[in-house]
Formats: C-alpha cells, sequence, structure tokens
C-alpha cells in the first residue's frame, strides 16, 4: 500500500473529513515518527510494533562488479519489530 492508498482508504471510511486533512494527518505522523528517530527515540506503536535505529559497524565490503574491496562506512538504518498482536493476525490463517 502507498502513502497515496491509504490516504484514500481513510478518505472513503471518513466522508465526514477533508481529503486535504487527511494528507495532513498522514504526513504528520509520519514527520513525527521520522524526527522521534532522528533524534535517536523509539516509536512504539501498541499491538502494531516498534519502531527504532540501529547502528550498523564500519565493515570491508567487495563491489561485486570489480570484486575489490571497498570500505564501507559506518551507518544508521531504520529498524521495525512487529508487535505481537500483528505477528498473531499475520500467522491466524496458517
Amino acid at each position: 500500500m502507498t502513502k497515496s492508498e491509504l490516504i484514500q482508504r481513510l478518505a472513503d471510511q471518513n466522508p465526514n473529513l477533508f481529503r486535504r486533512d487527511i494528507e495532513r494527518i498522514v504526513s504528520t505522523i509520519f514527520d513525527e515518527i521520522s524526527d522521534a528517530l532522528y533524534r535517536g527515540g523509539r516509536v512504539e506503536l501498541r499491538g502494531f510494533g516498534a519502531f527504532s535505529v540501529k547502528e550498523r559497524a564500519e565493515r570491508v565490503g567487495r563491489n561485486p562488479r570489480t570484486g575489490k574491496s571497498v570500505n564501507v562506512e559506518k551507518k544508521y538504518v531504520p529498524f521495525f519489530k512487529a508487535g505481537k498482536d500483528l505477528r498473531d493476525r499475520l500467522n491466524a490463517d496458517s
């Protein structure tokens, strides 16, 4: 699902709200999650999951085209861990 599909689905479910208001709400939520992660925080949405930031250490990688060794700098990557309710819902039919 894309951001625009999410906005459309919310607009369909809430005909009393203007689409521009829904767009603003969704964008604000995403911005707040991004800002919290940027500040080194963690965002937990009960029943859904938790967003956090993990550090990947500097390492020596390999260029797949040439085979030469390449230094890969330390970096931070977003990480999502699904909550128990979400995992249970995904595995309910299996």
